[in-house]
């Protein structure tokens, strides 16, 4: 679904065609801005991201399960390795495939197990040991 706004396009899309979507803004000269991650309830969140050409915006929305392993956007946009860490650290989400993975460690010691823009409680799966 394509939606015009005042501040660009905003393009609803899946999580298994992000990353095919992001090629094609690429190919269509749009550079990578950033990455927004908002939290919508306990289970999911809202995935941002935002390109720019020639002053003119397009945003990619992608609704995902917290616990969904997303895919990321660095094999195209190198560059988000960092946004994508840092909504890692953040939001306790996770990444496939990001190109520079910090595992969570980016801004916390690996002690830390809590999201702190999450309202609610973000489990990682893993075992303490």
């Amino acid at each position: 679904m394509k939606g015009a706004t005042m501040q660009g396009e905003v393009i609803q899309v899946g999580v298994d065609n992000v990353l095919g979507e992001a090629a094609r803004a690429k190919a269509e000269g749009y550079r990578f801005v950033t990455m927004t991650c908002v939290e919508l309830d306990a289970a999911s969140v809202d995935l941002l991201y935002h390109f720019d050409r020639d002053f003119e915006l397009r945003h990619l929305r992608v609704r995902a399960a917290k616990e969904a392993l997303l895919p990321s956007i660095t094999p195209v946009y190198l560059a988000a390795f960092l946004v994508e860490n840092e909504i890692q650290d953040l939001f306790g989400l996770r990444f496939q495939g990001l190109a520079i993975d910090y595992g969570r460690t980016l801004y916390f010691d690996e002690a830390v197990r809590q999201a702190p823009f999450c309202t609610f409680t973000v489990e990682d799966g893993s075992k303490d040991g």
